[in-house]
């Protein structure tokens, strides 16, 4: 398959007044058309910072591009001046974020936040761009789309707030779609609407997602291959079934042991003991080794690369070869 996105040993660092902190470091993965990829991690890992990375929103200064590619369609965005940066946002590659109330603008009504997109990329005019916002209002399953055009975001409950950033990030076809913990704060009837609504969409639109989560269980619902990372790298990575299945790092599989299980409600979670390391003071060898059980002095002196397996699995583990 070909991929329309590969992002190579990105690196994005910010000033501090701590020192340089390495919120990416040397992270590297592809993504193929119409295909779902699941980056999951604690909070703090570099998940969303790697989103913001590949859609240039990164705040410069204090944060910086320290090195790497980000290859959209072969084309490096990080080589890209602001000007085609903000052609290619929204009509190429859009951003559902974690909290729609703040990424809605409060004095503008949800159809005029959907219009703009599609006069600017798409040259509407006013009459024509809001029939096509209550177009994208009804798709994606709000009633009364017509008169929904002209509600402000404080008039909708949360779901259908994350339902209008739907619509917006798909109202110019986007080849990739990238969804930040897109079910934040949303009750579990409502998460559950809003990632079929996701993979309904994908399905009839043919693109390609980035999903980021905390969450295995929306992993597997939706995703076909996984990025698992940890301390501002990728520590794993494989299809759904490989990482599922057969997990090679010790972090996966700590991950994977403390999700509920039905049936067992007297069963205790899992716990991974101990602390991430902060990112302006990273280790010199494995970066999980002070919370493995079964780290030696090898793992603490180097740090492990990540390696590949014939199935097309990769871990960056010492102990992956058993």
């Amino acid at each position: 398959m070909q991929n329309i996105l590969e992002v190579k040993n990105l690196k994005t660092w910010y000033s501090t007044d701590a020192g340089v902190a390495r919120a990416v470091d040397g992270v590297s993965f592809s993504l193929p058309a119409n295909r779902t990829l699941g980056i999951v991690g604690e909070s703090g890992c570099g998940k969303s910072v790697t989103a913001l990375s590949i859609m240039r929103l990164v705040p410069v200064p204090p944060g910086y591009f320290a090195g790497g590619e980000i290859l959209w369609k072969g084309r490096d965005l990080l080589k890209l001046d602001e000007s085609s940066m903000r052609k290619l946002r929204g009509r190429e590659i859009a951003m559902i974020f974690q909290e729609p109330m703040t990424s809605l603008n409060p004095v503008y009504t949800c159809g005029d936040q959907i219009m703009e997109q599609l006069m600017l990329h798409e040259g509407m005019n006013r009459k024509e761009a809001r029939h096509r916002a209550a177009e994208l209002l009804g798709m994606v399953g709000i009633a009364n789309p017509a008169e929904r055009v002209d509600a402000y975001p404080h008039e909708l409950s949360g779901g259908m707030r994350q339902r209008v950033m739907i619509a917006m990030a798909l109202s110019c076809n986007p080849s990739l779609l990238i969804a930040d913990e897109p079910t934040t704060a949303l009750d579990v009837t409502v998460q559950a609407q809003i990632l079929d609504l996701i993979g309904e969409l994908q399905a009839r639109t043919g693109m390609s997602v980035i999903l980021i989560t905390h969450d295995f269980g929306v992993v597997a619902g939706l995703c076909e291959d996984v990025l698992v990372m940890y301390a501002s790298k990728v520590v794993e990575s494989g299809s759904v079934r490989q990482i599922f299945s057969n997990p090679l790092h010790p972090y996966t599989r700590g991950l994977l042991k403390s999700i509920p299980r039905i049936g067992k409600r007297d069963e205790r979670l899992h716990v991974i003991e101990g602390n991430v390391p902060s990112v302006t003071n990273l280790p010199d060898g494995c970066r999980f080794a002070n919370r493995c059980s079964l780290a030696d002095e090898r793992c603490r002196a180097r740090e492990p690369e990540l390696k590949s397996y014939e199935s097309g699995h990769q871990a960056a583990c010492w102990k992956a070869d058993g």
